[in-house]
């Protein structure tokens, strides 16, 4: 009896630092896949999304075998749980390693994320510094995270990537462009050395530097929300 083909859809956006997470979880796996970029922001939601995530009608989604999984985090976890065989695992054996590589991936979605969001859709210059420093409070205690996860290695996973590698590369590419948006440069090595090197180890990683968005379009696209949903094109405020 032949053995049933898994099939793997992903419904993203290119943009969004949470599908980029599931990209990332399965390029590295080196799993295939088939990748839906949903409709723009401002064009509505397609059938499939609504059909694959009616209750937050949002992406990731990813369908497996005709069953759907939403939510990033969700979705890095169920590929290792789903795929043990293809490497790297992305969860720790130990329980208790385990728990500490979620409760790290819950901080970037908690304290990171609320605190970059002003950022990205702040009003003023002022108001995209001050949460800009704010992130960079949050990347302080990631700092000091991963010289404990890492135990003197590459990665919060250690020798490979991990949950939380993952999770917070999913933001690096908007990390990168903070200083564009907001004259605030963040992941900066003077401050948080050891995150700098691992953002730029990170982004190097076969499966990670093909669909990481560059800077520069990332900003391009800020830019073009900000115009469409009403938002100030604010400039940069001077440097101190």
């Amino acid at each position: 009896m032949e053995e049933e083909e898994e099939e793997l859809t992903l419904v993203g956006y290119w943009s969004s630092p949470f599908a980029l997470r599931a990209r990332y979880a399965l390029n590295l796996k080196g799993l295939p896949y088939a990748y839906v970029e949903e409709v723009g922001l401002f064009d509505g939601k397609s059938p499939l999304l609504l059909a694959s995530n009616p209750v937050h009608k949002r992406v990731p989604v990813l369908i497996h075998n005709g069953k759907p999984v939403p939510e990033s985090q969700l979705i890095v976890q169920y590929v290792d749980e789903a795929f043990p065989a293809s490497s790297p695992r992305f969860l720790p054996s130990d329980p208790h390693e385990r728990a500490v590589a979620r409760f790290w991936a819950s901080y970037v979605d908690g304290e990171l994320l609320s605190a970059w969001l002003p950022v990205y859709g702040g009003r003023t210059g002022e108001e995209r510094a001050q949460a800009a420093g704010r992130v960079g409070a949050a990347l302080e205690t990631l700092e000091r995270a991963f010289g404990e996860c890492s135990k003197g290695k590459g990665f919060f996973g250690w020798d490979t990537v991990g949950l939380v590698d993952v999770v917070l590369g999913g933001f690096v590419g908007w990390l990168k462009t903070s200083e564009a948006m907001c004259g605030v440069r963040l992941l900066d090595a003077a401050a948080t050395p050891l995150l700098a090197a691992w953002a730029e180890r990170f982004r190097a990683l076969h499966g990670v530097k093909e669909v990481m968005p560059d800077p520069q379009r990332l900003l391009e696209y800020n830019l073009m929300r900000r115009a469409r949903l009403g938002l100030p094109l604010t400039p940069r405020p001077p440097q101190q």
